[in-house]
């Protein structure tokens, strides 16, 4: 079969997809404004790059100096708010189950005697651990407080002692820490979570469209009409007088539905196919002169029919890459394998959709055969949760999804810049999954066409 027909069977196809999205506003929008919504949503959530000023409550039970000085220091560290001064622990419970603060600081009783005393002197932190980032930033800010209140105490005891404020600081703490953020060094969370987050979010919505745009032709029973659409300028020129040899412009829709009933007989087995001398069939080929379903005519349309989706996500693609660049300059090598791995995977969720639908030959199967696999796989792609923290289990459900893989890619090349050649093996193994799926898909549909009497079904 000559390029030149496999193009024209991709062109039917994307002008058949193109008229049905023009006068079904809803797959108009599932294809174009909910994800562009869904892209510049997340990003607006996590505007805010840092977490700051989580509200506290306090219980000061010792009311003294060092104790007021640590009232102060909670309320100047950047992550710390204190909102308000309680005075038992029911007030304080009350406002944390209300969400008004996620924890409280209690000063105990002697608390700047103690100090003065050179005796231990806590201070007793209760947090909400119900959530974890917050639960984890409050400690982290209410340790740096307390680690600075302890030194100032510890330096000013030591001058008093006389000793210089610079030998009494080293005195006090001769080992430090220097930390070093490899990346994402000031814990922008549109970096490290929006940047995941909105690939995951279109994985998910690439699924969906993936599964009802070759679904709802199997709901609707108009799998043969399509084919029979893209297919009747090629593979029904043997059949007489129902199509012309030579083709100028559009192929009429009636010419496409004179086909519908040939399509299920051609998918049909021979031993299925209506006896060419039996009464009233007269006029009808024989079973050896009809057309069997072209494999590159349907491969050809199958990617003329996913056109429009894979133009509109390609788009947001790459807005999402451009709002997920950080402000320092990326390689634009490492810019194209990240758009390359997330087009592919764009890609593969199309095909991956469409093939539990073929395979169940029910749109609702292939809709929930993609939610449970497209809705968690966030979860377990080791962003949010360490990945060597997973059971051995998780972890080969883990690598099972494209999802993981992309994302290994990304945060590799936009947040650690690394060399491209890490990611390669990624790129190289979404390819060929995205052209294994591609090819089942074109099976699958075949098969589909071969079985007309299993159209139909929810």
């Amino acid at each position: 079969m000559r390029l030149t027909q496999l193009s024209e069977a991709f062109i039917r196809s994307a002008a058949y997809e193109r008229r049905f999205l023009h006068k079904n506003p809803w797959d108009l929008t599932m294809v174009v404004w909910i994800p562009l919504l869904t892209v510049l949503l997340i990003w607006w959530i996590f505007s805010q790059t840092q977490i700051t000023n989580l509200p506290i409550g306090v219980i000061d039970q010792d009311n003294g100096p060092v104790a007021n000085t640590a009232v102060r220091y909670l309320d100047a560290s950047p992550t710390l708010s204190v909102r308000q001064m309680y005075y038992s622990a029911a007030e304080a419970e009350a406002a944390i189950l209300q969400r008004d603060i996620y924890a409280v600081v209690i000063i105990p009783e002697d608390f700047s005697r103690n100090i003065l005393s050179s005796k231990s002197a806590p201070l007793i932190l209760q947090v909400n651990a119900q959530y974890g980032t917050h639960s984890g930033i409050i400690q982290t800010g209410v340790q740096a407080v307390a680690g600075t209140l302890s030194a100032g105490v510890e330096i000013q005891r030591l001058i008093k002692q006389g000793m210089a404020p610079s030998q009494a600081a080293i005195a006090y703490s001769p080992i430090s820490i220097q930390r070093i953020s490899l990346f994402n060094a000031a814990t922008d969370y549109q970096q490290f979570l929006a940047s995941t987050v909105i690939p995951a979010l279109l994985h998910i919505l690439a699924m969906v469209i993936g599964a009802t745009t070759i679904g709802r032709e199997l709901r609707d029973k108009q799998l043969g009409h399509w084919y029979g659409f893209i297919a009747s300028a090629q593979a029904y020129d043997n059949l007489s007088g129902s199509i012309s040899a030579n083709i100028s412009g559009n192929v009429n829709n009636n010419v496409a539905d004179n086909t519908v009933q040939n399509i299920a007989a051609l998918s049909q087995p021979a031993a299925k196919l209506p006896n060419s001398t039996a009464k009233g069939n007269t006029n009808q080929k024989p079973v050896s002169m009809l057309p069997s379903v072209h494999m590159g005519v349907l491969l050809f349309g199958l990617l003329g029919k996913y056109f429009w989706p894979m133009l509109a996500y390609g788009l947001w693609s790459i807005l999402a890459l451009w709002l997920a660049t950080p402000q320092e300059s990326v390689a634009s090598s490492a810019f194209f394998a990240t758009y390359l791995g997330l087009l592919l995977l764009m890609m593969l969720s199309f095909w991956l959709g469409a093939i539990f639908t073929l395979g169940s030959f029910s749109l609702r199967m292939g809709l929930s055969a993609t939610g449970f696999i497209s809705a968690p796989s966030y979860a377990f792609a080791g962003v949010t949760f360490p990945y060597i923290a997973i059971s051995d289990s998780a972890k080969h459900w883990s690598d099972a999804l494209p999802l993981t893989h992309y994302l290994k890619l990304h945060i590799a090349q936009m947040q650690m810049q690394a060399p491209v050649a890490i990611s390669l093996p990624i790129l190289y193994g979404l390819a060929i999954a995205t052209v294994v799926a591609m090819m089942l898909t074109a099976l699958l549909t075949k098969r589909a066409l071969a079985h007309p009497e299993r159209w139909g079904a929810r």
